[in-house]
């Protein structure tokens, strides 16, 4: 492994439950997406990606479903899926040369890695769909988090591409799967602007028990 994580501990391992670290904090507060039309090279290699989606799996995972899966596109493959994606583009506008088909072309050349994050629940009677769904949605901020605590830059985006059945067929995607993101890494050439943030006095709501 390229070692850019510490090992993790054996299962059953006595683990902190809290970590105070203000560097921790400071970078969360100024945690900031980048610009998808702003990635280049470098993006990280094959044995760096693999221990980042192996950082980013330490997610909630109610009764450890593992209900996620990766697909990840690096390299010239990410010329040869533009292809697919071009041709669903066609079909689906019916004009092959038209503006959709030349963009979908490039959706996966904007970074040097995509990573699509695949929510695939597990049926088990026990846990509802809908939680194992936010697990890979923390899935997908924990991918970049991971990333951007070595250096790489990163956005989360869906786009047509994470909804279309075609593309979904595609990638192998059982009934009950969906895409949930795709995950754009390397180098920022660019930096992002702060943007504005939510006013969050006004979404708090503190339940108290009512005295009628």
């Amino acid at each position: 492994m390229s070692k850019l994580f510490p090992p993790p501990p054996s299962p059953g391992t006595p683990m902190l439950a809290s970590r105070p670290d203000y560097g921790v904090r400071q970078f969360l507060a100024l945690r900031r997406s980048a610009n998808k039309l702003f990635l280049a090279e470098p993006g990280p290699d094959p044995e760096a990606l693999d221990e980042l989606i192996q950082v980013a799996t330490r997610v909630p995972d109610h009764r450890k479903l593992t209900p996620w899966r990766f697909v990840v596109f690096e390299g010239d493959e990410r010329i040869k899926a533009g292809k697919v994606l071009a041709g669903i583009a066609g079909r689906r506008s019916g004009d092959v040369e038209s503006r959709d088909v030349i963009e979908a072309a490039g959706l996966f050349l904007r970074a040097p890695v995509v990573v699509a994050v695949i929510s695939s629940p597990r049926e088990t009677g026990r846990t509802p769909a809908w939680e194992q769904e936010l697990s890979a949605g923390a899935m997908c901020y924990n991918l970049l988090l991971a990333a951007n605590a070595c250096g790489w830059a990163g956005a989360w985006l869906s786009e047509w591409i994470a909804y279309d059945l075609d593309v979904a067929d595609w990638l192998g995607l059982a009934p009950d799967e969906r895409i949930a993101g795709f995950i754009y890494l390397g180098t920022a050439t660019q930096m992002p602007q702060e943007r504005m943030r939510p006013d969050t006095a006004t979404l708090i709501q503190r339940w108290r028990e009512s005295e009628g």
